[in-house]
């Protein structure tokens, strides 16, 4: 199988492509998600909801779920940070009917030919309401401008691929263009096997995209949370000016495991957790979810113009 590897790094824009995108349904309930009703509840929360309780994996403690919900998916107890998803992250750090999403429609392509895959596509952008593992838009958050992605490990466990790859990028080139400041939100398992090769690619497109941003004075502001590991970790996630990184996230390349295997030795307690990155000089804070929104805002505030 022959594959003009070029093709690739083009925006996607053939009709004789299929591209595939939110119906008129999924969309208009994409927007609720984001804008008009922020403090709603999404149909996958609700049927999360159908059981009553969770335990807790670090503390057992058992809560009623909607506590937790309500928490920002921060166990009360022990402060245990569960999965959010990439709407509900973006709801509750930006102001409220602020965020627009940026355009960015990219084919639907299959390199490898993988069995069922278009079909699991088609199957995750009605369950999560977005079209790939990337939600991008403009927002302010407390009254300043940025452009903001935020991955979703509950969309192919935030695998990066063709699309992935372009729509980081996209956000990061729109960033430039405006001179806003960027701030990415990783989740990530890496590289999309179903596309091979052409997701590896993805590394060195986003990483070329993040220089030029920052060769043009751009502030970016990366923030890691749990997992965020293999290709993404190797590009983009680790370029930012200003890293950030949710309590106990997993950040590496490899996993732990595969690393003990590798080597044949031990790993030290808590290795490619966040605070033992933080330790080391890999990330500069970590922020616990509630403190997020407040955080982020410190720091654009210092990097604005704004009142010079």
């Amino acid at each position: 199988m022959k594959l003009n590897v070029g093709n690739f790094f083009k925006k996607r824009e053939s009709n004789e492509v299929k591209v595939i995108t939110l119906n008129e349904e999924q969309q208009a309930s994409a927007n609720i998600k984001t804008k008009e009703t922020a403090d709603s509840i999404t149909e996958s929360e609700k049927e999360e909801n159908v059981e009553t309780t969770t335990v807790c994996p670090k503390c057992k403690q058992e809560f009623n779920k909607q506590e937790i919900k309500d928490n920002l998916n921060v166990c009360i107890a022990c402060g245990h940070h569960y999965v959010i998803s990439a709407d509900k992250r973006m709801r509750n750090l930006v102001d409220k009917g602020t965020f627009k999403p940026l355009k960015c429609k990219v084919a639907f392509t299959n390199p490898l030919e993988y069995p069922d895959y278009e079909d699991k596509i088609l199957s995750l952008q009605e369950k999560t309401g977005l079209d790939e593992a990337v939600l991008a838009g403009t927002a302010k958050i407390d009254g300043y401008d940025a452009v903001i992605a935020v991955m979703s490990s509950k969309f192919l466990m935030g695998s990066m691929g063709i699309a992935v790859g372009e729509k980081i990028t996209n956000a990061v080139e729109y960033a430039d263009k405006k001179k806003l400041p960027l701030i990415i939100f990783t989740a990530s398992g890496g590289a999309r096997m179903q596309e091979g090769i052409m997701s590896l690619m993805q590394m060195a497109k986003t990483s070329a995209a993040v220089e030029k941003f920052n060769n043009n004075g751009g502030l970016y502001i990366s923030v890691l949370t749990h997992p965020t590991t293999g290709g993404v970790t190797a590009s983009f996630a680790t370029l930012g000016d200003i890293t950030l990184a949710e309590p106990e996230a997993l950040i590496g390349f490899a996993g732990p495991r595969v690393i003990e295997q590798t080597i044949g030795q031990k790993l030290p307690e808590g290795f490619q957790r966040s605070e033992f990155l933080q330790e080391h000089g890999f990330v500069d804070q970590i922020v616990p979810r509630d403190k997020m929104r407040e955080t982020i805002a410190h720091i654009l505030r210092l990097h604005s113009k704004r009142g010079k």
